[in-house]
């Protein structure tokens, strides 16, 4: 038996002759009475539209932020990792389709409204508090709550997201976010219809309004082998980064491992994520990262100017740094990033 879900009203709609529009993200679900959206988490009820995962999270964690991954923001800091169930993609190749493919109703969660939310990260000792694992777009009230009540705090908000969310909600989001990383997928509209059942160019437009803003921002693409590893993909991407100003920006290549609808995928060969690792260099990408790869020590970063080695990681451990005040302690370059505490 489904337990009954109450939410709260949510942000971002209009009236339709066929009941309620979503505004939140460029899906803009026109729902009748009764019908959720593709996320699964906002749902039509009597012509009001309800954000059922509000102060529901079904997963709560204390991470490194590391793991985000976030590699230039603040190094070594603990923050509260929260999430709601569903996500405004369908993505073949999905780590969290448990909760990320449910709705609320269908996953166990717990209530927790904003300002227990924030308490509890008070008393975990996290100096930030992450959005993240599923699509916090899709419970973007709670998050936007909790994040203001955070700043109040002096609590750091940061956001995981695969960005697929309309110009109005994410100009208001910024105002409250300090950091993100944004999943990239590829840079194709034809694949992201294919594997994600979205479009690319609205990721490109939160890119760009998230740099503008002033978020710490990293962006992550994880390389599918037959889907989006193609070398010239990959060139024209970081060529569209590099020439948008996103050059410091790291960007973080990810091993992908078979699972959910893509089990019959191999994982990516080492060697392609060596060869887009060195493509977004030599594009002119400043700080460029290989994720799920542990034996090529990928996460390490080095100083852009003399190439000295600065920040030395196993895992999510921090072994080494040697950036101090924001700059190389080697040649005194400024080095990208959000570094003292």
């Amino acid at each position: 038996m489904q337990k009954e879900m109450i939410g709260k009203e949510a942000l971002y709609s209009r009236p339709t002759a066929k009941g309620v529009q979503c505004g939140i993200c460029p899906h803009e679900c026109n729902l009748a009475d009764g019908q959720c959206g593709l996320c699964r988490s906002r749902v039509n009820r009597s012509g009001v539209l309800y954000s059922e995962a509000y102060a529901h999270p079904c997963a709560l964690h204390v991470d490194p932020v590391e793991k985000k991954p976030l590699l230039h923001f603040y190094p070594g800091c603990r923050c509260l990792s929260v999430a709601s169930t569903g996500c405004n993609f369908a993505c073949l190749n999905c780590q969290n389709w448990e909760i990320s493919q449910a709705g609320p109703s269908e996953v166990r969660s717990i209530e927790l409204p904003p300002e227990k939310l924030i308490a509890k990260c008070v008393a975990s000792r996290c100096p930030a508090i992450a959005y993240t694992y599923t699509e916090p777009v899709t419970f973007y009230e709670y998050m936007y709550d909790s994040a203001q009540l955070a700043h109040e705090a002096g609590i750091r908000n940061i956001l995981v997201s695969a960005g697929y969310i309309n110009d109005e909600p994410l100009r208001r989001l910024c105002s409250v976010l300090d950091a993100a990383n944004i999943d990239l997928k590829s840079f194709s509209d034809e694949i992201y219809q294919k594997i994600s059942h979205g479009h690319l160019q609205p990721i490109l437009n939160t890119l760009k309004v998230m740099k503008e803003a002033g978020i710490w921002l990293e962006v992550t693409n994880l390389l599918i082998p037959t889907v989006n590893d193609d070398f010239r993909m990959i060139h024209d991407m970081c060529q569209w980064l590099v020439n948008n100003g996103f050059a410091d920006t790291p960007l973080h290549f990810s091993r992908f491992f078979p699972m959910y609808r893509m089990k019959n995928v191999p994982a990516t060969p080492v060697e392609t994520l060596v060869t887009a690792h060195d493509i977004a260099i030599a594009e002119g990408m400043h700080f460029v990262y290989i994720g799920n790869a542990n034996e090529l020590e990928g996460e390490n970063t080095f100083c852009p100017n003399c190439g000295k080695l600065l920040v030395r990681r196993d895992g999510y451990n921090l072994l080494e740094n040697h950036i101090t005040d924001g700059k190389c302690s080697y040649c005194d370059v400024p080095i990208a990033g959000r570094w003292s505490h």
